[in-house]
């Protein structure tokens, strides 16, 4: 959901990747339907682990679990980790798909998106 809406709005300006601690393998179709309530194209979306992200590519590494990721990433990119938990919608209704599009949006545009100097830009 978070790469999905990162490429809506800034797409142009940035090339956004999303990873799962514990891939479920697919997108879940409420995530698919959320996203497309609000027309965010899902096209090329798939589920994919921590080991698909080369890290050395990463601005900004957001952790949004409640997890410590510091394990998992390699201790040279720790500076990098900003970590803003929000609930996993998963076996939830539309309701929380819905509730956890718009707080990762909100995260996208009112904090990340001015931490990466790109504030302001397509903020659709």
């Amino acid at each position: 959901m978070a790469e999905a809406l990162a490429r809506h709005l800034w797409g142009e300006v940035l090339v956004a990747a999303s990873a799962g601690i514990s891939p479920l393998g697919r997108v879940p179709r409420e995530t698919l339907q959320v996203l497309a309530e609000i027309g965010v194209s899902t096209q090329g979306l798939h589920s994919k682990g921590l080991e698909e992200i080369d890290f050395k590519e990463c601005r900004l590494l957001v952790n949004l679990t409640e997890y410590s990721l510091t394990a998992l990433v390699p201790e040279a990119h720790w500076a990098k980790l900003l970590d803003r938990p929000l609930p996993d919608p998963y076996g939830g209704g539309l309701d929380l798909y819905r509730e956890t599009r718009e707080a990762v949006r909100r995260l996208l545009v009112e904090e990340l998106g001015g931490m990466l100097g790109i504030q302001g830009y397509h903020t659709r």
